[in-house]
């Protein structure tokens, strides 16, 4: 399902970036930055991966670094994506859409 819709949201964001309100725009530069970082994380983990295999690491080290990674991002992934539902919802802007981290959403109980 990643394969698929990740490219068309990330293309849908590109191509109406420029004709929105700002405070959408932030939000949509946060999504097409969630895409990139995602692939290049995983691109470097899938390197990492193929480097253990190359050195001959025991296998349990590349089960570990695949399942910490693969949990690291799906946690990651789903902060950004509640965040940016949350604040669009509430017609608010991504603080900091260029973050790596949580677009400077702070977590509390009014949010």
């Amino acid at each position: 399902m990643t394969v698929v819709t990740g490219p068309i949201g990330m293309l849908i964001a590109h191509l109406f970036r420029r004709n929105n309100a700002d405070w959408i725009n932030s939000h949509l530069l946060f999504q097409t930055r969630t895409f990139w970082l995602g692939a290049l994380g995983g691109a470097a983990a899938l390197a990492a991966w193929n480097l253990l295999g190359l050195i001959g690491a025991p296998s349990w080290v590349s089960w570990t670094l695949g399942y910490g990674f693969f949990t690291a991002c799906l946690g990651w992934t789903m902060g950004r994506c509640g965040v940016g539902i949350n604040r669009l919802m509430n017609n608010r802007a991504i603080d900091a859409p260029r973050s790596l981290l949580f677009g400077g959403a702070t977590v509390s109980l009014d949010d």
